[in-house]
């Protein structure tokens, strides 16, 4: 096959690096992948070259040539402007040129996307919300984030921060965020938030997994879910009635606990919808941990 007939892809992560070749013509057959420890301690250019030997890993046993264009999924996201990395909870991507440096290292195009954007096309694309014409795809678990894929391709937005509903405030929530405002929906409904949470009214701290087995017979671990139904509900309705997608497939930890997709947290955004009836689809993700290094091979596709 020339090498137009596949789509490479990395994601980039603070604990790992995968990459995939996908055919381009049935992006869900593998012909090659490969994962390593990202190792972000040893720094900006230790991390550059473990993606560059992620993609020799996916090069050496398939005898592939390098493609024209890699896909590479981050933590963080690209500064129109000025091209630097922004927004990474691996701190010592931030400020750098990243997209640059990493077409330097590999001889050929990297083509960048956060991670939420990465999961929300894998997921529009080939997951969950495969079909659907506007799809919203969340983050939802150390940290909050989201994606927008709108006819199969991700909205990046003019400052590159569109999906970024984590950072937009709950009504009379005054908790600090790490960028610098307060009452993010990260600061609310987060996996350590509902867990502090959960601390404050049990005086013990225990694992959102935990808490969500416990809600039947335990009257903080239910506080604990209807605060997370409740306050969802606020924070995606504004989104919905922004975008009013066909879907919205959440994913992180927090998208593990049933009580999201049940009648009550619908309930919970019809309250705050402009329409008198919620029709958006509120999905489980089907790819897993996949769906990064999927939806970063999706970033190569032709975009003509």
């Amino acid at each position: 096959m020339a090498r137009d007939d596949h789509l490479w892809g990395v994601d980039l992560g603070g604990t790992k690096i995968e990459g995939v070749v996908v055919s381009a013509a049935d992006p869900e057959r593998v012909i090659a992948r490969t994962r390593i420890p990202t190792e972000s301690a040893l720094g900006y250019a230790h991390i550059v070259g473990r993606v560059r030997l992620v993609v020799e890993q996916l090069e050496a046993p398939s005898r592939l040539r390098r493609p024209a264009v890699i896909g590479i999924g981050t933590p963080g996201a690209i500064e129109p402007v000025t091209g630097a990395l922004k927004n990474s909870n691996t701190a010592c991507l931030n400020g750098k040129a990243l997209a640059r440096d990493l077409a330097d290292a590999l001889g050929t195009e990297a083509r960048l996307a956060n991670d939420a954007n990465c999961f929300a096309l894998a997921e529009a694309t080939l997951g969950a919300a495969r079909g659907r014409d506007v799809v919203v795809g969340l983050i939802l678990g150390t940290g909050v984030g989201g994606g927008i894929v709108v006819h199969g391709r991700v909205l990046d937005g003019l400052h590159g921060i569109a999906g970024e509903w984590g950072h937009n405030p709950i009504c009379g929530e005054t908790r600090p965020c790490y960028c610098g405002r307060v009452g993010c929906v990260e600061t609310v409904i987060s996996g350590p938030a509902l867990e502090r949470f959960y601390e404050s009214r049990a005086g013990e701290r225990r694992a959102l997994a935990q808490i969500a087995d416990r809600a039947a017979h335990d009257a903080a671990a239910e506080a604990t879910l209807r605060r997370l139904t409740d306050k969802f509900g606020e924070a995606i309705a504004a989104v919905i009635n922004i975008l009013d997608p066909d879907a919205i497939v959440i994913g992180g930890g927090v998208g593990n606990i049933a009580r999201l997709y049940d009648p009550l947290t619908r309930a919970a955004i019809q309250r705050r919808l402009f329409n008198p009836e919620l029709r958006t689809e509120i999905l489980r993700p089907t790819l897993g941990d996949s769906a990064g290094v999927f939806g970063a091979a999706l970033l190569a596709r032709d975009e003509g």
